[in-house]
């Protein structure tokens, strides 16, 4: 629903602390914040800062991305932003140098996709160049070879000072430079043949350019596209200076500011009514009129009322009691009592049934070849039972275990016969 010369919707938002900002282009989504230290310089610029710059591609802004992994499009969006700000020269690197060839400020960038949803390279740039111009540094004090580093309490902080703020223009193309896209989404990026990347200040100098895609430009198509991004790099550094005149208002006035205050509040509720006074004159007076009027409290039953078998009643200072069983209840009570008597009587009739088995198998060991007859007192029932193969027997361990000792034993005895 947009212009194809359009930026999408565009959102900075600062947190409470100095040099950390949100920046919202569309629905991607990017973190920046700014830290700084004192570091000794480099051997070949011993009167300049130092700046560093970290960006970071998580799976928490699309699937696709696998932490601490160097992709091309990191690699890439990395060494344009470097380009962009280091090259540029839009910090003023001899400002961060305390003692020359000793210490130094290093600031580092450090910028982290929230949410990725196209045109990673114009929301990074945006979101370093505010961080930076809103980072304040401590103040620093030198006497002699002893240098003081004073608190936000002490002193107020310092900002850096910056010449100029570069933004990236991202341009897509379709069919081989047919049509042309300002602020690619990240559906359009999938299929677009090719991008031109732009960086630009408000006063029209051109601090970087890169196309990759593998298509050719005319020279008619790299002019227009500078000149659209000089006219976006003029509306997007009067916003973000707004932002940062705004951000700066709030902390001066003792207003509220920071990520919180920035969310839009979506009440459920929208009417509002205001407070009433409430009168507390004669109160003792009311309260025995409504007394009054009020109907009697209902009456308080001494006995449980059962009203049906196997219900109770609870409550009302009344100990519980149950109802009697129903029948079909205690039906099923003397049922499971039967089948527990059974269930015994059939565990003892086992029983004996395996004694008996015992006896016979013993019996059956010391009469091989006769027949055993087994009848009870009575005489009623007679059962004759046929000789059979006694088991094999299988030597245990502990009838092992009892003959080694006994060789043992033996053994021992013998040697002292002979001895004698």
């Amino acid at each position: 629903g947009r212009q194809s010369l359009d930026y999408r919707n565009v959102r900075i938002s600062f947190g409470v602390d100095y040099g950390c900002c949100i920046v919202e282009l569309g629905k991607t989504r990017v973190l920046a914040q700014v830290s700084c230290e004192l570091v000794p310089p480099k051997p070949n610029r011993p009167t300049e800062g130092i700046l560093f710059f970290n960006l970071e591609l998580s799976p928490m802004a699309a699937p696709g991305f696998e932490p601490g992994r160097q992709t091309e499009l990191l690699v890439k969006v990395n060494r344009l932003i470097e380009r962009c700000l280091r090259n540029s020269k839009c910090i003023d690197t001899e400002s961060l140098c305390v003692v020359a060839g000793e210490k130094v400020w290093q600031i580092r960038l450090d910028l982290h996709l929230l949410n990725h949803d196209g045109n990673i390279i114009d929301a990074a740039s945006i979101a370093g160049i505010v961080a930076l111009c809103h980072f304040r540094r401590p103040d620093v004090s030198v006497q002699g070879e002893e240098v003081t580093v004073y608190t936000p309490e002490e002193r107020d902080p310092v900002p850096l000072s910056i010449h100029h703020m570069p933004i990236c223009v991202s341009f897509a193309f379709f069919q081989q430079g047919t049509y042309l896209l300002v602020d690619p989404s990240e559906r359009e990026e999938r299929v677009m043949d090719g991008v031109l990347v732009i960086a630009m200040n408000k006063h029209q100098e051109i601090c970087t350019i890169q196309s990759s895609g593998g298509i050719m430009l005319v020279k008619d198509q790299v002019l227009r596209c500078s000149k659209i991004t000089a006219v976006k790099v003029a509306e997007m550094t009067e916003l973000i200076q707004k932002a940062l005149d705004n951000d700066q208002k709030a902390r001066k006035e003792g207003g509220k500011f920071g990520f919180a205050e920035s969310i839009p509040n979506q009440k459920i509720t929208a009417f509002k009514r205001e407070s009433a006074a409430v009168d507390t004159n004669n109160v003792d007076k009311q309260a025995e009129e409504i007394i009054t009027k009020a109907d009697p409290p209902s009456e308080v039953f001494t006995q449980p009322i059962l009203h049906t078998p196997g219900t109770a009643q609870i409550g009302e200072g009344i100990e519980n009691s149950w109802g009697d069983l129903e029948e079909s209840e205690k039906e099923e009570a003397g049922e499971e009592e039967d089948e527990s008597e059974a269930a015994a009587f059939e565990g003892q009739k086992m029983e004996t049934e395996e004694t008996s088995t015992v006896e016979e198998t013993s019996t059956k060991k010391e009469t091989k070849d006769e027949t055993i007859v087994l009848s009870d007192s009575e005489e009623e029932d007679v059962v004759i039972l046929t000789p059979q193969e006694p088991p094999k027997r299988t030597r245990t361990q502990t009838s092992l275990k009892q003959e080694n000792t006994s060789k043992k034993t033996f053994n021992k005895r013998r040697r002292k016969k002979k001895a004698a």
